[in-house]
Formats: C-alpha cells, structure tokens, sequence
C-alpha cells in the first residue's frame, strides 16, 4: 500500500482571505453563483478554525464542513487558487493527524471528502498534469479512507473520479510527442494507479454482494499483470481476501471462484508470486470451500486442490484436511491409510496425530483409529509425551465399553509410573478426569463397589503422606463409596485423610457430618455443622460432580438436614445447634429452612395429635426466622424477599392444617401476614395479608366462644387489632380496582360487631349503622347481626330488634318470602318485645307487640298451610298469657283484646284446632263473664 503523501505547494502561512474572496464574490454576475461562493467563504472560515493547532474538539467543525461539501459536485466549476491552497491545506492537516487518535478513522475519511470536492470544485477548464495528479490522489485514498470505513457507497464515487482523472492523464500523455522514455515511465505510473484503483472497485462491489461487477474489475486487474508483474502478489493476495469474505457468507460458489482466481494469478509470474507457503493457503482453503459446499458433488476438486496444496508446501493442517476430506467422501479404509501413513512420513507432531484419531473414532472408523494408534504410539515410543497417547487409548476403549481392556491398560501404566515412566502432569491429570468420571457415573447408578475401585485408580498415582487438595477430594468420594457400602469404619479413614489433606473444606465437614449421622452421633454432627457454618465466610471451591453456587454453604446444610431425613433427631439437634450459636443470619435462615422442611415431612405421616405438636414445634422455627428476615441488614432487597416469601407461604400452609385449633391457626395466619410485610407490595400480596388478617380475627373470635366470659377481653381486643389492620389494607386494595363480588366488608362488620359488642363497646351501634349502609345487604347478615346482639356476654335488644325489623322488611320484599325465616324474624321480635313482667307492662310496649303479632297474622293469613304449625301455637300462647297478666292488672279491656287475639290464631292451628278450639272456647267465656263482672263492680264502686 502507498504512503500517505502531504502535498505542499502552498506555503502554510495565515493571511486574510476574507476581504479578497469577498471583493470577488460582488463582482460575479449570477446570483447563484454569488450564493455559492459565500458557501465557500464559510467553508474556508471553517477550514481556518480546523487548522488552529490550539484546537481540540474537532468534531463539530468536521460535521460542519462535511454538510457544507454536499452536493457541491452539482454547482458549476470555479477555478481559483484560494480553494485549491485551502483543500491542500485541510489534505495536509488530516495527514498530520494520521497518527495515533487525534481524530477517528470516519472523521478522517469525512476530511478527505471535504479536501478532495473542494479540489474537484476549484478545478479549471483545461488542468495541468500536476493538478491532475493532485486529483488521482486525494480521489483514491479518500475512496480507499471510505472503504476502510466500511462505506463502499461513498467510496464509489471517489474511485470513479479517480478514474477519469486518470484517463485524462493518460489523454495527455499520449498526446504528447516529445521524451518518449519519461512518457512511457509516466504511463507505467498511470496503469499502477489504474490497477490499484481497480482492485479497489471490485473490493468495494464484493463488500456491496456484487460479485459479477467485482468479477470484470478483476479480469481488467489481470489483463493489466502483463505489463506490471510486480504486483502479482498483490492482486493474488486481494482475490484470496475476497474468497475469505465470501466462505464467511456461506456463498461457496463465489469463494470458489475467487480463490481459484488467487492461485492462477500467483502462478502466471512465479517471480513475484506470493509463495509456495502462501498458495497451499489458498489451495487448503479452496478444498475446505469444496468439502462445505457438497463433499460428494466436489469430491475430486477437494481432493486435487487438497493434494496440490501438499505439493506446493506439505504442512500438517493439509495432511489433516485431507484425511478429513477422504471420511466425509466415504473413501475405504485402503485409500484413508494412504493418507494415514503420508502424516507418518512426514512426522507431524503427536497433538495432531491425537486430534486425527479422534476423528477417525468420531466418523465411525474404530479399527482404522486403534490400528493408526498403535502405529503412533510406536513412532512417539521414545517421546516424553507419549502418555497422551496412552490416555487416550484408555479412553476411546471406554468409550467403547471395554472396560476390562481399559483396566488392563490403566494397571500398565500404574506399574510404569513406579518403574520410572511416569506420565506428564497434564496427561496424568487427563487420566484422572476420565477416572473420577468413569468413578462418579458408576455411583450414579448406585454400583458402588466398581466406582470405588475407579477412584482407588486414582489414589494408586498419589504418594503416601501427599498433601493436595485433589487427594481430598478423592477421599471424600473414597468415603461417600464406603458409606453407601455400608463400611462405617472405612468411610472414617478415608475421611480422615481427607481432613489431615484440607481440613476448611466444607465438603470435608460435610463428610464427617454424613459419617455422624450414620453413627448415630449428635455431637459430632452438630460439631460438623457448626463448622460447616465457620467456613460458610471462606469462597468455597468447586467439588467433583457438585454444582457450587454462592449459595453452596447454605445448599449443602439443606443437603445435611435431607441426608439425616431418617435420623431426625440427630439433624435437628445438630441444625438447632447452628441456629444458637451462629452470629450469621444468612445461614441461620438456611439452617431454619433445614428444620421447617424436617418438620413437614413428619407432619405429612402423623395423626391429628401429633401434628399439633409438630406444629407447635414448627412455630417457634417461623418466629425466629421473621426476627432474622427483619433484622438482616446484608441481604438485598431480592433476598429479603425471596426468604420472607418462603417462610410466608410455609406459615399460611400451617394455618390451613389448623381447623380444629383457632388458637394455633390464628398465630400462624399472623406470622404470615408479618412475614409478607417484608415484600414488596402488590396486589397478589395485598390480597394475602387481608385474608391473613380476616382469618386471625375468625379465629380468635372463636376461641373467645370457646373461653369462659371472664377470659375473653384479650381475645377480643387481639380480634378488633386485626380487624382495623385489615380495614386500611382493604382500604387500599379497593383504591387500586374494583372487588363486586368480594365479601370483605360484610365479614370485617360481622367480626367488628361481634367484638364490640362483647366488649359491651359503645362503638356496636356504629358498626351497626355502617352494616345498614352496606349496598345490597344480605338479610342472612341481619339475622346474625341479631343473634351477636344477644349472645353472652353481649346484650343489645335493641340492636337486635332493629337488625331484626330491617331484616323482616327485606324478607317481606322478596318476590317469594322463606315464610319459616319471618316466622323466625317475628318470633324474636315478639319475644323481646314481651313485657316478662307486671314492671314492664307499658301502652308503648304493648303497642309494638301488637304491630308484631299483626305481622305474624298477614304471614299466616297470606300462607296458611307453610305457616309452622307450633309456632302458631307459641303466639297463641304469648298472647293469651299477656292477656291474662293484663286481667291480673285490672286492664280489663286490653286483657279482653289480647285473649281475642289468641283466639283469633285457634283457626290456624291445624291439626291441634279442635282440641284447643273447645278449650279455649270455655276459657274465654269464663273470662268475658269476669270481665263483666268486674266491670260491673268497677262501675258501683264509683
């Protein structure tokens, strides 16, 4: 590539171009002109701030220029020397700023374009050559600026300048009679430039997918090698960059072609072509291109371009390719050995030998890999690497199954490694990953002896007294195998040299905690945890076949309470131990995860009894573990959530298994909704507390019906605590939609009522009128509202009465009244209302019992057959008994009335009418001829 050129026929001196261009621009005689020629001032304005040396941002001022070019190519030419010295000027600048970072690669290219319109802009009718080569220069190199910019759009333009500029330099060349010889150097200058431009269009046709286009700039290229043969290689090389460019697109026919291209061109000058080395490069990458695009269609040009790129340089890599080539052909085995044996010859090293087994195994040719092998490991006998060789024969036959052979072949090279023919560090750490992993697949599969005696494979390259981490891995795998085999004794050997190797290994400590917990031994396990629970501070490294997170202390104690899941006591002691002692909140948590899902798996199995008393076990767990969760100060917002989440949900679980036991479910429902307030606030969560809070209200109120009178202020006052906290989450539930069908604020005036008024709260009657207000209030609400007023300790008769009469009024406006509910209504209203003795016999009273017994009347009267048929009876009765204590009052005529309003019910009796008929018939006429009587005697008294 050539060099950037500065170009200084200008001295760089600052003087005033203002005052000049302007006196010019007044004399031009087209306003158009005049117009574009103030443009140009700006841009020499700009052009003078860039090239201020003490200028730093250039960025704004490039821009500025940049927009001012454009379209500049449509305006007239204006020849003048002012233009020509400032795009010089602002070349040379941009040439000056080549180095280092002063200024992007864009903002480069994009000064260039301006240097280089400018040049165009000013250029006369009749350019000199030099002027003309001025132009060939900047036009390519801006192009070429462009095209390193991966813009081939703007580069085209330039390039095609460049073009013609040369054309019209060759014109004038040819045109010239006189120094033949300079002419005809001239005219060499100007095809080198031409070639180079060329290739330059054809690069940026390929970058555009062109390929045809790019195709005749090349052919021109080539026709032009004739007459500059020094640039073989150059044009060679450019052909093989597009084949590069094109197998990256997957568009193998192009890169075929143009690789192709690249090896022909070298080969038409051997002179100045690129080199053997450089065209089996070519060669290699054409064959690839073949074996991509269809190995079967282009299976001979595979061949002959892999095998001519070996003629030209034998390398490896071609060796390589060719085997390649002849497998994904389907060649036989004979043709496949030929191609074995040349890589023999040529003593390529031992990595590729190895990679070209594996792909021998990998393309299903078993006997051609092993046989190729053997021949490998006879050729590297004397290598200090040949250990590779053998580890990977050990694993291709276990990959194949033949474990014993793998076995026999492992014992052979234990026996090496204590005879003095150890294995390289890498390949011995190659054959314990294939160990420990044939070992840990086996344990998978619960064969425990035969990966025991994988990992014993292992152990047989460590020395005795050796103290490395690896070695206690292997002692705690060693143990895990012992301890699924039942060998207590062993698997504390093993774990014990594991200990003397790492002891602050948590998996270490894990092991001993496994071996306690088999024993039977609570201290020791507990001692274990305790550790495990120190070393959670340390970074815990990765463990054989054990997936380590940053969670890895807290999994593996989840892990410990799992494994000891049949030994429970001894898990939860150990775990409880931790919950003491542990200053760590984070593993505290963990730990109490461990007891809570111990506690669950036995509640899941137990009788009622006994799952109480696992849920009094469980409760102290979630209290501790809200304490923790509130206090923990170096957990994120996210893990504060995810532990107060867990725990929530395992609380509201407990609470739904506590039916029979409102005092249990009422604590757990509060842990619940205490551990949902360490969440983030949502809807779903909302919703969660307020069933929370409605749910322990529930039960405390139940447990009040539950205890005696004296002890149920605590009760009642815990019930109204929840039932306002759960007001203000309703509150704001209802604020963020709409809940039509949601009972909630029946049930919280139910509750809110009943323990008012057991707490004989003034409040009750409050409560009572916001029940009343309720839109659409249920009669069944009512009714119960009535029952609380009186249920003891409560005693509201009024409130009942006043529930009761809303109620039978909205039972009286059903389209069908349930006539055994009014029957109901009236019967407590009458019941209340009764005067129980001579004291409370009042006109008022008597009154309002009478309105009631009318209304039991048009009940009865509007259905006599459902009319119950005792409850008939029990206003007769009522009524003539009032009746009668009105008679004992001397109140003669209401006596009167209200036994001829018990007699009025006898005709509704049913059944019981004739017998009652006949004795209240009597009765009556007794009581009518003493009413007589003593009216009678009234009246001679005065």
């Amino acid at each position: 590539m050539q060099k950037a050129a500065v170009i200084l026929l200008y001295p760089m001196t600052r003087f005033c171009r203002g005052a000049l261009l302007r006196s010019w621009v007044v004399q031009l005689p087209i306003p158009a002109m005049r117009s574009r020629m103030y443009r140009c001032m700006l841009r020499a304005g700009l052009t003078e701030n860039l090239l201020q040396k003490q200028h730093t941002n250039y960025n704004e001022v490039i821009e500025k220029l940049f927009s001012e070019v454009s379209g500049l190519e449509d305006f007239p030419k204006i020849p003048n020397p002012e233009f020509e010295e400032c795009a010089i000027q602002l070349w040379n600048w941009a040439v000056t700023k080549n180095v280092g970072t002063t200024i992007s690669k864009n903002q480069k290219a994009k000064v260039r374009h301006v240097a280089c319109s400018l040049l165009y802009c000013c250029e006369p009718e009749s350019p000199t050559e030099g002027v003309i080569r001025k132009q060939i220069l900047m036009a390519s190199k801006t192009g070429r600026t462009w095209l390193d910019c991966k813009n081939p759009q703007m580069a085209d333009n330039f390039l095609r300048l460049a073009v013609k500029s040369l054309e019209t330099l060759y014109s004038q060349l040819t045109s010239r009679g006189d120094g033949a010889a300079d002419i005809t150097s001239s005219k060499g200058d100007v095809e080198k430039d031409l070639l180079r431009i060329l290739s330059c269009q054809a690069e940026s046709a390929i970058s555009q997918g062109n390929n045809q286009e790019a195709v005749v700039y090349m052919q021109r290229c080539k026709d032009m090698l004739l007459r500059l043969p020094k640039d073989t290689a150059y044009l060679s090389l450019m052909c093989y960059n597009f084949g590069i460019d094109t197998y990256n697109l997957k568009k193998f026919e192009d890169s075929a072609f143009w690789l192709s291209q690249s090896y022909d061109i070298g080969k038409m000058n051997v002179k100045y072509a690129p080199g053997s080395e450089v065209q089996a490069k070519v060669l290699r990458l054409l064959a690839t291109v073949y074996l991509e695009w269809d190995c079967h269609k282009f299976q001979e040009k595979a061949l002959n371009a892999v095998n001519l790129a070996n003629k030209e340089c034998v390398s490896a890599s071609g060796l390589y390719l060719k085997i390649r080539i002849l497998l994904r052909c389907g060649a036989s085995d004979d043709h496949i050995r030929g191609g074995l044996n040349e890589m023999l010859e040529c003593e390529v090293s031992l990595d590729v030998c190895l990679s070209t087994v594996k792909l021998l195994m990998s393309e299903d040719r078993e006997v051609l890999a092993l046989e190729y092998l053997k021949s490998v490991c006879q050729r590297f006998e004397s290598s200090p690497d040949l250990g590779s060789a053998l580890v990977l024969h050990i694993e291709l036959l276990l990959q194949r199954g033949k474990e014993l052979l793998g076995k026999q072949k492992i014992e052979d090279i234990i026996t090496g490694h204590y005879t003095g023919k150890q294995l390289t560090p890498q390949a011995l750490a190659s054959l314990h990953v294939i160990l420990w992993d044939k070992a840990s697949k086996h344990f998978e599969a619960r064969n425990y002896s035969e990966a025991l005696q994988w990992y014993n494979y292992s152990l047989s390259f460590f020395k005795a007294g050796q103290m490395e981490p690896n070695l206690a891995k292997l002692q705690r795998n060693r143990a895990s195998c012992f301890l699924q085999l039942k060998q207590l004794e062993k698997a504390k050997e093993a774990i014990k040299e594991a200990e003397r190797c790492d002891p602050d290994s948590i998996f270490t400590q894990f092991s001993i905690y496994k071996i306690a917990v088999q024993d039977n031994n609570a201290k020791k396990a507990a001692e274990a945890v305790n550790a495990m629970g120190l070393l959670t501070k340390c970074p815990v490294a990765s463990e054989d076949r054990l997936l380590v997170s940053e969670n890895a202390a807290s999994n593996l104690l989840s892990l410990a309470a799992q494994i000891a899941l049949e030994q429970q006591e001894t898990a939860m002691k150990a775990l409880e131990s931790l919950c003491e002692n542990s200053k760590d909140d984070a593993q505290v948590l963990t730990a109490l995860r461990c007891l809570v899902r111990l506690v669950l798996s036995t509640i899941e199995k137990s009788s009622d009894e006994m799952r109480n008393v696992s849920l009094d076990v469980l409760l102290p767990y979630l209290k501790m573990a809200l304490l923790k969760v509130s206090h923990q100060s170096h957990m994120t917002a996210e893990q504060r959530t995810d532990e107060a989440n867990w725990f929530r949900k395992i609380a509201w679980n407990s609470a739904l298994q506590c039916e029979s036991s409102p005092d249990r479910m009422r604590d757990f429902f509060v842990l619940s909704y205490q551990l949902s307030q360490l969440c983030p606030p949502d809807r779903t969560l909302l919703m969660g507390q307020k069933t929370c809070l409605l749910m322990a209200a529930a039960a405390s109120l139940e447990l009040c019906r539950k205890s005696p009178h004296s002890d149920q202020t605590e009760e009642l006052t815990q019930a109204l605590e929840h039932i306002q906290i759960c007001w203000e989450v309703w509150k704001t539930l209802k604020a963020s939609g709409n809940f039509p069908m949601d009972p909630t604020d029946t049930l919280l005036l139910l509750y809110e009522f009943e323990a008012c008024a057991k707490l004989n709260d003034p409040k009750v009657e409050t409560v009572l009128e916001s029940v009343l207000e309720l839109e659409n209030v249920e009669i069944k609400v009512l009714e119960i509202i009535a029952a609380l007023a009186m249920e003891p300790p409560a005693h509201f008769p009024l409130l009942c009465k006043k529930a009761l009469r809303v109620a039978l009024s909205l039972h009286k406006k059903q389209p069908q009244a349930d006539l055994a509910r009014c029957s109901k209504c009236v019967h407590s209203l009458i019941k209340l209302s009764l005067p129980s003795g001579v004291s409370e016999v009042e006109a008022h009273v008597l009154e309002e019992v009478w309105d009631y017994y009318e209304e039991a009347l048009s009940i009865i009267t509007a259905a006599p057959a459902d009319f119950p048929e005792m409850e008939t009876l029990w206003l007769l009765t009522r009524a003539w008994n009032t009746g009668i204590l009105l008679y004992s009052l001397a109140q003669y005529p209401e006596a009167e009335k209200w036994c001829g309003l018990a007699m009025s019910f006898v005709c509704h009796l049913g059944s019981l009418q004739e017998s009652y008929e006949t004795q209240m018939s009597g009765l009556y006429s007794e009581i009518l001829d003493r009413l007589d009587k003593a009216k009678k005697n009234l009246i001679l008294e005065e």
